[in-house]
């Protein structure tokens, strides 16, 4: 047994200063190493990589407004649901509409036949100066002949006046016929029926009458989901009146919004990570950088910050950058309007430009919906005239008219010899 007397051996300063010194030295060798190691990677990789988790899907949201007035009858689509580009979204009661149509249509088949009379009216008429310059041609034979037989006698005074008078009756005719020719010419030279002023004046009102009886029904101009209906059963609404909007989700991008100092080794072009709150790192996201903001967010802000004060603080802005994602990856996992997302910019690739100055060559969204009506409109007007026309069998029996000949009777092969004997006849004047 250890007795009163007995005491341990205390640990000599010497050797406890030694092992302070190890772990000393120890400890700072382990953060030298993690510092250089960490420096290291910084160098080659992590100041090639901006990052943010300031960024959300964004997209385009397509209002759906009217384009004539009417009242509400029909709602084919609601919230949530998915429609495709030209399927009819909502109607609007087009009794008015459909009046204004077959008045429009009922004018232009009027007006049709109105110029198909002043053509055979112009036929009719160069048939009647032909006549006319026939009654001239045989008044003058007549004159000249009296003339020869007034000399020997055989023919009294009175009766070559009376051949005279006669002669004279015809040129005035003859006048009179070649200047209601000429005026009735002038309403119809140089145009077919369905090229006349009347008939085209008729025929664009029937293309405005379809196109408001058309616009009743309003279709969706992208395919896309419903959002923000607002249009109630028996509304009337007018032009511009939001009716809802189609949100098309194929065709979303990301803005990151990155601090100002994130943005020097950024370019156009360079790739991106992305991951979506939704889905989480399972997803991977990848993407490319197509565009920078022309200013911050806070320049555009509805009130922007007003810093010429003398309790100024500086916050650091922070600038929009367009990113878009690859379509299979995002048919895949689609994303919605708002989400939350992670950007990762490699920065690596410099040879795209800070901020090109380039053009867009073609429309970036376009829509052949509305198209349609104009050709639907345009047939229609055809139609319309080709049933207010003459038939080929009608058209034949025209005098002087061939196979296949103009609706324009001067554009005919005998123009010019008529022409000759309008200049003709005016020379037979002299007594």
């Amino acid at each position: 047994m250890a007795t009163m007397n007995d005491k341990p051996h205390p640990t000599t300063p010497v050797a406890s200063s030694s092992a302070r010194r190890r772990w000393i030295f120890t400890a700072i060798a382990v953060v030298a190493v993690i510092g250089i190691a960490y420096g290291s990677y910084w160098a080659l990789v992590l100041r090639n990589f901006q990052s943010t988790d300031d960024a959300y899907v964004n997209g385009n949201v397509v209002p759906i407004t009217p384009q004539v007035s009417g009242t509400v009858v029909a709602i084919a689509a609601d919230d949530t649901q998915f429609v495709a580009a030209g399927q009819p979204l909502v109607r609007l009661d087009d009794s008015d509409a459909k009046v204004a149509l077959d008045q429009a249509e009922a004018q232009l088949g009027k007006t049709v036949r109105e110029v198909r009379n002043l053509f055979a009216t112009t036929a009719q008429l160069s048939a009647t100066v032909e006549i006319r310059e026939s009654d001239v041609a045989r008044a003058q034979d007549d004159v000249t002949r009296r003339e020869r037989l007034a000399g020997s006698g055989a023919v009294s005074g009175e009766e070559l006046q009376h051949a005279h008078d006669a002669l004279n009756a015809a040129r005035a005719a003859l006048l009179a016929a070649q200047q209601q020719l000429e005026a009735n010419r002038a309403r119809v030279d140089r145009t077919g029926i369905d090229t006349h002023p009347d008939v085209q004046n008729a025929a664009a009102g029937v293309h405005e009458a379809y196109l408001g009886y058309a616009r009743t029904a309003i279709p969706a101009p992208i395919s896309g989901y419903v959002a923000k209906r607002t249009v109630q059963l028996g509304q009337r609404v007018s032009p511009g009146t939001p009716l809802m909007a189609i949100v098309p989700l194929d065709q979303v991008w990301i803005d990151a919004n990155f601090k100002e100092a994130q943005l020097a080794e950024m370019r156009v072009g360079q790739p991106v990570s992305l991951h979506a709150d939704l889905y989480g790192r399972k997803v991977d996201y990848h993407g490319q950088v197509v565009g920078f903001g022309a200013g911050t967010g806070s320049a555009f802000a509805v009130l922007p910050a007003q810093n010429a004060t003398g309790n100024w603080i500086k916050v650091v802005q922070r600038v929009p950058v367009r990113i878009a994602l690859d379509p299979v990856e995002l048919a895949s996992h689609p994303l919605q309007i708002g989400l939350s997302m992670q950007a990762e910019v490699d920065t690596r690739d410099h040879s795209g430009d800070r901020l090109p100055q380039l053009t867009q060559a073609t429309p970036a969204y376009s829509t052949d919906v509305f198209r349609s009506l104009d050709d639907l409109a345009n047939d229609r007007v055809k139609a319309v005239i080709a049933a207010n026309e003459a038939s080929p069998r009608k058209l034949a029996r025209v005098p002087g008219r061939q196979e296949g000949a103009s609706d324009d009777p001067l554009a005919r092969g005998d123009r010019a010899r008529n022409d000759a004997r309008l200049a003709r006849a005016p020379a037979r004047d002299s007594p």
